[in-house]
């Protein structure tokens, strides 16, 4: 039987070490992912490369968290010529909402000339944060979110930060595969520690850089 997505399923999934996906964003129904191995980013050792550092620097653009999240995970589903197939289907798009609604989601966005340009979302449940997707539709914009987002983790006290599957992508970030083991045992200690999801943003291209530092 499939159960209807929602906030709360959500949350006991996470808790649980699972996550959903969908086929394709047309699927009807949603299936539960518990990989073998699964892909963190150490949040000591994210890896800020020269040109990132200068990206992030430069200021191009204006980065903001929770300005738009439902833009930002509908622009993660979109298909694109790079991702033809994406696996965020409605009923995963309105169960994150709500708990974006709750205080469970959130986005990190990057805005070009006042338009939406790059982002990503997840969840935040203890010190864990859960990455789920990211887009880009100006070059680097993702890339500039990511390092914020990992700035903003370090500020709250977070400790893991879970980005499901290794790409050769996110490894240029720093990202690790890890056994089911050592991630269950990670996880259940970063739901039991106090973080805090900073409000408002942080101060300056050079403060994210320190903190990153």
């Amino acid at each position: 039987m499939n159960l209807r997505l929602d906030a709360d399923l959500l949350l006991r999934a996470y808790a649980a070490g699972i996550f959903p996906m969908a086929d394709s964003a047309d699927a009807d129904e949603v299936f539960w992912v518990d990989p073998e191995e699964r892909g963190i980013i150490p949040l000591d050792g994210f890896h800020l490369s020269r040109s990132l550092k200068k990206s992030v620097r430069d200021e191009l653009f204006e980065i903001r968290c929770d300005r738009d999240f439902a833009g930002t995970i509908r622009a993660c589903a979109e298909a694109t010529t790079d991702r033809p197939k994406t696996w965020i289907n409605e009923e995963i798009v309105d169960a994150y909402t709500e708990l974006h609604r709750r205080g469970h989601a959130h986005s990190v966005e990057a805005w070009f000339e006042g338009e939406l340009a790059g982002g990503l979302y997840g969840v935040t449940l203890g010190a864990a944060f859960f990455g789920e997707s990211m887009f880009s539709r100006v070059r680097d914009a993702s890339k500039v979110a990511l390092a914020h987002l990992v700035a903003r983790l370090r500020l709250g006290g977070f400790t893991l930060l879970d980005v499901q599957f290794v790409t050769p992508h996110l490894q240029s970030f720093g990202a690790v595969a890890i056994s089911r083991a050592r991630y269950r045992r990670l996880l259940a200690a970063s739901l039991d520690a106090p973080a805090d999801w900073p409000a408002g943003e942080l101060s300056g291209a050079d403060a994210v850089v320190a903190l990153l530092g």
